[in-house]
């Protein structure tokens, strides 16, 4: 990932230096359940405890000979250990400390990816709570439907968000698994004592069946997970940008002093960050497919996945943890425009509110499909010739001796549809 869209934090789990210090204390721990259990010596363990180091660019340089990390990994830490070195890596396979590490780093980046789901589901909370009654005009088709409050938008968001929370904690648990079972997973030259003490001390559950790899099913629902996570993103960020737009103008993205929008327009203010956002949910999304090829490998093991895990296990998780962070900040200053919101509303002259006559009409006994047509028909003179819903309807001799003139009037009460705000709020945010 590049370093305009990496933060520090997420960019140092699968730095090399991170990589290879749990590869080392994956050997080590695996070194000491074996000693407990007489197959190598205790002074050894120690010896491996104390001196076990490594040179990053030590293993690359032999990598380049060998043609294989793990060895390279290997031959740097007896450098460092001595004779004690040839304990190491007993009875286990590359897969052991490859897949076992990623599930380890994977698990931390995914802790990093839960802690920025919960500060963007507390600004989307502050920001529901504070436009909970702010009416604004419900959207179909990108047409005006009916009135909806801008609170209900956010907690809209914040359901589908926490329920991503949710789905992120289960893949978590899925991916916290290990593998030291040695080549093609029969515990042969290891004892399955050993892979369940490794793991206990690394917070991972054993592998029921490893073969030689850790399936690659649980790997692929994370990386839905994340595309998943990402569509919501993209959900917030285009409503945001439609928002936007000059001829709407109900809320937009903070513009700070001395920010530029347009190198040729001065006066522009372009929704940036959502634009980026859609941009970024559709990379991480990309990365979906190819974890759910990873699932198809030959016989107890082949390498397939290898090289696109190198790509995916850290762009994939930067990318989020960037966009989680962009999105909480986009929605803590997200300016809002309530009166524009009214503005939007009344322009169309009442139009909103043709449902509420439509079934007040067929609650007085007239047929659902002449109600339509009533309704209808006036509606159209708004659409066509600008005129005003409710006067048209008050001059429609058909619908005034169904409903009378009061009745008419009172189904253009915005309270009508706002009085189960509260109900929906509570279901999402609890009483």
């Amino acid at each position: 990932m590049i370093p305009r869209y990496t933060r520090p934090e997420m960019a140092a789990i699968w730095e090399p230096e991170n990589r290879f210090r749990i590869w080392l204390e994956i050997e080590t721990l695996a070194c000491e359940k074996m000693a407990e259990l007489g197959i190598i010596p205790q002074e050894a363990v120690k010896v491996i405890r104390e001196k076990g180091d490594f040179d990053i660019e030590r293993i690359d340089a032999i990598e380049a000979e060998v043609k294989h990390d793990v060895i390279a990994f290997l031959t740097s830490v007896a450098e460092y250990v001595g004779p004690e070195a040839r304990f190491i890596h007993q009875g286990m396979t590359s897969s052991d400390v490859l897949d076992t590490c990623l599930s380890v780093q994977l698990v931390q980046a995914t802790d990093e990816l839960l802690a920025d789901i919960d500060t963007v589901l507390e600004s989307i909370k502050a920001r529901a709570m504070e436009y909970k009654d702010t009416v604004c005009i419900g959207r179909s088709h990108g047409i005006h439907a009916e009135p909806v409050t801008f609170g209900l938008k956010l907690a809209s968001w914040y359901a589908e968000m926490d329920r991503n929370k949710v789905r992120l904690q289960n893949a978590r648990e899925n991916i916290a698994t290990g593998a030291i079972s040695g080549a093609v997973g029969t515990f042969a030259n290891i004892d399955p004592s050993v892979e369940e003490y490794v793991c206990e001390k690394l917070g991972l559950k054993p592998e029921p069946v490893s073969t030689q790899v850790i399936p690659r099913d649980r790997h692929a629902e994370l990386f839905c997970v994340f595309a998943v996570v990402a569509s919501t993103m993209e959900r917030i960020a285009v409503e945001v940008r439609h928002l936007q737009r000059t001829e709407v103008l109900e809320a937009e993205e903070f513009f700070s002093k001395g920010q530029k929008g347009s190198s040729a327009m001065p006066h522009k203010r372009n929704p940036i960050l959502s634009e980026n956002l859609t941009g970024q949910a559709r990379y991480i999304r990309g990365m979906c497919m190819p974890a759910l090829e990873n699932v198809a490998l030959w016989h107890e093991r082949d390498i397939s996945h290898s090289s696109v895990e190198r790509y995916i296990g850290p762009d994939a998780t930067v990318a989020l943890d960037f966009s989680l962070r962009r999105l909480n900040g986009l929605i803590k200053n997200l300016v809002v425009y309530p009166d524009n919101m009214l503005k939007n509303l009344n322009q169309m002259r009442g139009l909103v509110f043709s449902q509420k006559i439509l079934l007040d009409l067929t609650q007085a006994g007239v047929s659902r499909e002449d109600a339509y047509r009533m309704v209808q028909r006036n509606a159209m003179k708004v659409w066509e010739q600008g005129k005003d819903f409710q006067e048209e309807l008050l001059a429609d001799q058909d619908v005034v001796s169904a409903l009378g003139e009061e009745k008419v009037r009172e189904s253009f009460d915005l309270d009508y549809h706002l009085k189960h705000v509260d109900t929906i709020f509570s279901r999402v945010f609890g009483k």
